[in-house]
């Protein structure tokens, strides 16, 4: 099983996805935990170069790295992972592709879903959960923790607010996602989170649920 946590930045969705890892595994599932872009060698160095790297990165060449970083993270940890049972745990995945590079940079979202087949090989997640969050939430937790804003981050607040309704419209829209909301309490995120995923897989989040 595939599941992804998407949103915008500061939603939570790293601490959520290690929260349901911790979850599955104490309940005997093999759970892989990744990220995206990253996984892999290559595309944690895609990752460097796009996060800290300049701020002259064209929005073309932007969507194209995200997708090879995509294609090697596909091949080389999710279709094995799936190959070998395990749930594999991934925070993004193709759905931050179309909010940020498609709505938040407006490139064609027609164009960008076409690439991306290409670069997934078709490859859909079983549940995508996007966490709903104000923006200015998103950059007070940002400040809050001390993180410095890498070259997304630093897009402005006019990109942030498109790319946040393109996740509450994709939220609602899209095969297999689902809208939760990000404020509040992690426990409590996590608790909504539990609840529509045993909804929809009882087999294995059914024993889950808090």
């Amino acid at each position: 099983m595939f599941i992804v946590l998407e949103g915008i930045e500061g939603s939570g969705k790293s601490t959520q996805a290690r929260l349901l890892a911790e979850r599955l595994e104490a309940a005997g599932r093999t759970v892989i935990l990744t990220r995206e872009p990253g996984g892999t060698q290559v595309g944690e160095e895609i990752r460097r170069a796009l996060l800290h790297g300049g701020d002259d990165v064209p929005a073309r060449t932007e969507l194209l790295l995200m997708l090879a970083a995509r294609a090697a993270f596909v091949d080389g940890i999710v279709s094995p992972a799936l190959a070998r049972g395990a749930v594999v745990i991934s925070d993004r995945y193709e759905m931050s592709t179309f909010a940020y590079q498609g709505y938040g940079r407006g490139l064609s979202l027609d164009e960008v879903r076409q690439i991306n087949d290409f670069a997934t090989g078709g490859l859909r997640p079983d549940a995508t959960v996007v966490l709903d969050l104000d923006v200015a939430e998103g950059e007070a937790r940002r400040l809050a923790a001390g993180r410095t804003a890498d070259r997304i981050e630093r897009a402005g607040a006019g990109f942030h607010r498109k790319v946040a309704e393109a996740y509450r419209l994709l939220g609602r829209s899209e095969p297999g996602a689902a809208l939760v909301h990000g404020s509040g309490a992690p426990e409590d995120v996590h608790a909504s989170i539990l609840r529509v995923l045993g909804d929809r897989f009882p087999e294995t989040f059914g024993a889950t649920k808090g």
